[in-house]
């Protein structure tokens, strides 16, 4: 059976899983990534998982490669370069290292565009030739196709929307020191630093109010919404708010068919997916309101990430 491995660094988790040609997950794993000081360390963990996906599956696995997303990875230099949530700062020569361990053809892109080049061949945007995905993780992620071809810019690094200032300078810092950042407040962390910045302005009662910052997580939230809380529902306002924003202004520039979110934050449901959508059509210029749809992934959500990395190599194979 021929599988590749997909693999997804992110800056909670770290997935692993082999992937079929037509984006069927058969064995899955994952590890915090926090966990591994050295970096050594950590590719040695993941030569291992791959290993021990490989021993779960009873008939002949043939890997014919290894796929990676990471955030800020360089498709043209097989680097990672100073990525906000991870702990290895510099330039990390990702592929160099890990092709020391494990002798496989490989290719590693952006998070965010790798979840693309997966919706495109395995997904919703089947078909498409202009979509932009959005990965709503622990930072925010985009990925371009305009034409037909996923945009990677001259040095690899196109896509870095999470880091453009949506306040002109007077806002939260993203991972990355930009200033009102949107990865600041529209990604799973955005949001509990929402439900912070609620609590300071408004005066109603909450649950939040009894839960430290640390133990706070986007399940309560959604929870809490469910029963009413105004802190919770205000929270969610002002994200789709933000992010509406924002996809009209993206709109503007690559005027996509679709926009697809991925991540976390996507669970959160019809508290973020209804909003946003109404802002959404209100933040549009008029020439493009009611042409552009917001989808969630066709991919499914546990093993999306893992199917985007394993589509650059199954990209080349078709």
């Amino acid at each position: 059976m021929d599988l590749v491995a997909g693999v997804d660094i992110g800056g909670t988790k770290t997935k692993i899983g082999l992937v079929g040609q037509n984006g069927e997950c058969h064995e899955q794993l994952f590890f915090r990534t926090q966990e591994f000081e050295s970096f050594d360390d950590f590719l040695v963990r993941i030569k291992d998982g791959i290993d021990e996906l490989k021993a779960k599956i009873k008939s002949p696995v043939n890997l014919i490669g290894c796929g990676i997303g990471a955030p800020n990875a360089s498709s043209r230099n097989g680097t990672i370069e100073n990525a906000a949530n991870l702990k290895w700062k510099g330039s990390v020569p990702l592929l160099e290292k890990l092709k020391q361990r494990i002798d496989l053809p490989m290719r590693i892109m952006n998070d965010a565009s790798a979840a693309a080049l997966g919706e495109m061949l395995f997904g919703n945007a089947k078909g498409m030739n202009d979509f932009i995905v959005i990965t709503l993780g622990t930072g925010f992620g985009a990925g371009i196709v305009a034409n037909g071809k996923l945009i990677e810019g001259y040095d690899g690094f196109a896509g870095e929307l999470g880091h453009i200032d949506m306040t002109l300078g007077d806002g939260r810092l993203t991972g990355l020191g930009i200033r009102g950042g949107l990865e600041a407040y529209v990604s799973a962390t955005g949001l509990k630093r929402t439900i912070t910045h609620m609590q300071s302005k408004y005066m109603d009662e909450s649950r939040f109010r009894n839960i430290a910052y640390n133990d706070l997580h986007g399940e309560d939230i959604t929870k809490a919404a469910e029963e009413g809380d105004p802190i919770a529902l205000k929270a969610f306002d002002f994200t789709a708010k933000t992010m509406a924003l924002a996809l009209a202004n993206f709109t503007a520039f690559t005027q996509p068919e679709a926009f697809f979110l991925m991540g976390g934050l996507v669970n959160t449901g019809k508290w973020l997916m209804e909003p946003l959508q109404t802002y959404f059509e209100e933040y549009l210029l008029e020439v493009y309101k009611g042409k552009v749809k917001i989808l969630t992934s066709g991919m499914e959500g546990k093993t999306a990430a893992i199917c985007g990395a394993a589509a650059l190599i199954w990209e080349e194979r078709r």
